[in-house]
């Protein structure tokens, strides 16, 4: 596209980011509705930890003001997939926990068994941002994927 493209009407960013949020939803409600995750197939979940609808521990909330990656893998527990959000038990330092987490608050989906990742830009009300350093999370980064994989990066700032 070139620099002198027109603005668009049709809202294509939302459209393709809906779409993309759905499969992570999909996904999930498979997993909910099977009991288990498949072969080696885990997931690390990244989230807005200030957007609207969130619900997580106060001690979590204090610990990553920001953002928070989750591990569902082998200790997880009452997963419930709703169209808007998900909700999953999981153990944080041996404290058993309940987050809830609306699909419009995750930025990052990974499968790191298959090399799939997705990206997603946060849309919702935030509360205005601290400034804080950066979470040290218990949670292992998944390494960027190389050329040919998987991975699904979307863009969505507009050339002006």
């Amino acid at each position: 596209m070139s620099d002198d493209a027109p603005e668009s009407l049709i809202p294509y960013d939302e459209i393709v980011q809906e779409a993309l949020r759905d499969v992570v939803g999909r996904v999930l409600r498979e997993v909910e509705q099977t009991g288990g995750l498949p072969g080696g197939h885990h997931f690390y979940i990244t989230f807005k930890t200030r957007m609207a609808g969130v619900s997580i521990p106060k001690h979590l909330a204090e610990r990553f003001p920001d953002e928070m990656t989750i591990v569902i893998q082998h200790r997880f527990w009452d997963l419930k997939v709703e169209d808007q959000l998900f909700s999953v038990g999981l153990s944080f330092g041996g404290v058993p926990s309940t987050l809830v987490v609306p699909f419009a608050a995750v930025t990052d989906f990974v499968d790191p068994a298959v090399d799939f990742s997705l990206k997603f830009q946060a849309n919702g009300a935030v509360d205005s941002p601290e400034q804080h350093d950066e979470a040290e999370n218990d949670v292992p980064v998944a390494e960027p994927a190389e050329d040919g994989s998987n991975v699904v990066n979307v863009d969505f700032t507009r050339k002006k």
